[in-house]
């Protein structure tokens, strides 16, 4: 019984559980602008699981691509951010949270 017990809290140890789940997320900021880059960036600092290195801006087609870790914050919340910030972000809009638009 001691052995089963051992090999089963070995296998949890060794195996654990996941602790990064790192993905891909592109996010639509329609009007997004090379001079709103700043903005956006600062709207998603607070996030610890958001690798920051990954920024890649569209401006033609107004996406942010990255990588974040899904273990540690959800799309929406990365939405919201941007949302917050004063941008649309896939459609989360700046008055859906109580802030004003960016004015162009």
């Amino acid at each position: 019984m001691r052995n089963i017990i051992l090999s089963i809290l070995f296998l949890c140890v060794c195996a654990g559980c996941r602790r990064t789940d790192v993905r891909d997320f592109t996010i639509h900021v329609p009007g997004m602008t090379q001079s709103d880059e700043a903005a956006v960036k600062g709207a998603l600092a607070m996030y610890a699981g958001v690798d920051k290195a990954s920024y890649v801006f569209d401006y033609s087609a107004c996406t942010l691509s990255l990588k974040y870790d899904s273990m540690q914050v959800a799309k929406k919340n990365l939405e919201l951010a941007i949302a917050k910030a004063g941008f649309t972000a896939n459609g989360v809009t700046p008055e859906s949270v109580g802030a004003s638009p960016q004015k162009k």
